[in-house]
């Protein structure tokens, strides 16, 4: 019973947002709470992913199939989200563990101007070019006349998924991993309100059937970006921006940059072999898309808490690593390491097990559960791996060593994924099997590198 009290005091610590030091005590502390407000945060960010297809489905295959397709073009918008993430939360958790506030509240500052000029290129390709991308994607009829308002209001307005990636970014760094979560929990909780009202007509609403969703989702993210600016200027969180920051600053916008390159690199490798692996599997119908695009949902929504958990160690790393202590950084991440890969071996197994079941969550369509559910199944296989893979990268971006997971991700996606993905869908004969079984295959050489690399222990010496 005295345990139990332990726990549950150690939980609400973690969901307090008081302020700690993660440089010196228990490091199983600090990891608990550090990771459980992140891996709260991830998990509602993965129910943005999920709420969107459920409700989607109802508007038949198509309509998931260009969601899908959207998404794999939305990944590039992650791409530069997160790249500058890396790089906002390495300088961020470096500066905090030197203590020098002042140097982070600089780095957040430039951060808004640096996101705010990423996001434009993007805008004016979704807002006036949609239709044309979604063709060059092999989107069917039906997207290109139902679907490309869709695609338009996400590309048009992908400045808040930025913003909502940057900002977080810049709290975690710092400590605040609570703010974090309650920005993306109050930003999904709008989302999962306005879905179905903007879809399908509830109440005062018209119905708007597929951009419904798109315009659910960037209500939601705009509304927790104008949160997370406030508790930047006037709220009371480790790092607090005062007007006169905004300043921009050539030295530290060049020096986050300069982070943030490898970042960015890093998953637009990634995230344009997922395009690519989307267009492999549009050779095989919407039926085949669909399937695919729910089962890499349901696969997310789990991988995306333990993404937290591998946040919680590129924070430590970057912070121990500013007080000079390199042991104590590398200690966190194969810790962490345990942690992820223990969760994500228990959702492994339910997954493989339940696979036809979770698929039926979100669509009744025979010819799409079969396919989504196999998709489910060959994904499970790599869990244990993807653990690894997941907190040793991190670790590397805490650090502030963005171009080593940028060198490996071009060898795995590039090199690998894609080719392999080719051969086994069409000369080989596997069909749209081929795909799924290829990023299994990169994921777990991805990770077996990684871990090659961490080991020699040039990632402590990064300068920042």
């Amino acid at each position: 019973m005295t345990n139990l009290r332990h726990i549950f005091r150690e939980l609400r610590e973690a969901l307090s947002g008081n302020e700690q030091d993660y440089t010196s005590g228990s490091l199983n502390r600090a990891i608990l709470l550090l990771s459980v407000p992140m891996v709260l945060e991830t998990l509602m960010e993965s129910v943005f992913a999920v709420v969107d297809v459920y409700f989607v489905a109802r508007l038949g295959s198509s309509a998931v199939a260009t969601v899908g397709l959207t998404e794999s073009l939305i990944t590039l918008v992650y791409a530069v989200a997160i790249g500058l993430s890396m790089g906002v939360t390495a300088m961020v958790a470096r500066r905090i563990g030197e203590k020098d506030r002042e140097g982070a509240a600089e780095a957040a500052s430039q951060a808004l101007g640096v996101s705010a000029l990423a996001s434009i290129p993007i805008m004016i390709g979704g807002l006036f070019f949609a239709p044309q991308i979604l063709g060059i994607m092999g989107a069917d009829e039906w997207s290109l006349t139902h679907g490309a308002s869709y695609t338009r209001w996400m590309l048009g307005g992908n400045i808040v998924i930025v913003l909502i990636f940057v900002l977080n970014a810049v709290f975690r760094g710092a400590g605040d991993a609570v703010i974090a979560m309650r920005v993306l929990w109050l930003a999904n909780g709008i989302n999962v309100l306005l879905d179905p009202m903007l879809i399908t007509g509830w109440g005062p609403f018209p119905e708007m059937g597929i951009r419904g969703a798109a315009i659910a989702t960037n209500v939601g993210r705009g509304v927790g970006v104008l949160y997370q600016l406030y508790i930047l200027f006037f709220g009371s969180g480790r790092v607090h921006v005062s007007l006169f920051q905004l300043r921009l600053k050539a030295s530290v916008m060049w020096s986050l940059i300069r982070v943030s390159i490898g970042g960015v690199g890093q998953f637009l490798i990634a995230t344009a072999s997922w395009v690519g692996l989307m267009r492999i599997m549009a050779m095989f119908g919407s039926d085949a898309l669909a399937g695919y695009t729910i089962a890499v949902r349901i696969a997310m929504f789990s991988i995306l808490p333990a993404w937290g958990m591998s946040n919680a160690a590129a924070t430590l790393a970057g912070q121990n690593l500013g007080a000079k202590q390199p042991d104590r950084a590398e200690k966190s991440v194969w810790r962490c390491g345990w942690y992820t890969m223990g969760f994500l071996g228990i959702v492994g197994l339910l997954f493989f097990l339940n696979a036809e079941t979770l698929v039926r969550i979100f669509t009744s369509d025979p010819a799409v559960v079969p396919i989504g559910a196999e998709a489910l199944r060959i994904f499970s296989y790599g869990y244990l791996v993807y653990a690894w893979g997941l907190v040793i990268v991190q670790a590397f971006n805490g650090a502030g060593d963005t171009f080593t997971p940028t060198w490996i991700n071009f060898f795995a996606f590039w090199m690998l994924e894609l080719p392999l993905a080719y051969l086994l869908a069409k000369p080989l004969g596997f069909g749209y099997r081929g795909p799924v079984i290829a990023v299994v295959v990169a994921e777990s050489v991805m990770t077996i590198i990684a871990i090659i690399i961490f080991r020699r222990g040039k990632w402590k010496t990064r300068e920042l």
